[in-house]
């Protein structure tokens, strides 16, 4: 299986983030809030990923989405189809090692009730 992370899998619009703010539920965590929409208008799974800059400066917002990205993208086949998801990485995801932040990605899935399979281990 190919991890791509394509347009179509990414919330673009701010009409679709305030949809899942409305509808949707969510779930916190150290690191990051995941906000969830299990029945949403399309049958992909989507992700948005929001960094302010309370993050941190800007290589730093980058590298914190590029994290999440990658856990989204490894992840992607185990949510069930049509969720989509919204992660707000929180302060202290700067500091936290890739691990930690795969701990509780796993968790907040599993909280929310969108993953299908077992999250599979992270890759070194």
């Amino acid at each position: 299986m190919r991890l791509r992370f394509p347009k179509a899998a990414r919330l673009t619009r701010s009409s679709e983030f305030a949809l899942l703010k409305q509808e949707g539920s969510s779930f916190h965590g150290k690191y990051m809030v995941l906000s969830v929409l299990k029945q949403a208008p399309t049958a992909t799974t989507r992700v948005g990923i929001i960094t302010s800059r309370r993050v941190g400066r800007a290589v730093v917002r980058t590298q914190v989405r590029r994290r999440i990205r990658e856990l989204f993208r490894s992840t992607r086949a185990s949510i069930i189809p049509g969720t989509w998801l919204v992660v707000i990485a929180r302060q202290h995801a700067s500091r936290a090692s890739f691990d930690a932040l795969h701990r509780e990605w796993g968790s907040l899935l599993q909280r929310s009730g969108v993953q299908g399979q077992q999250t599979p281990p992270c890759a070194p």
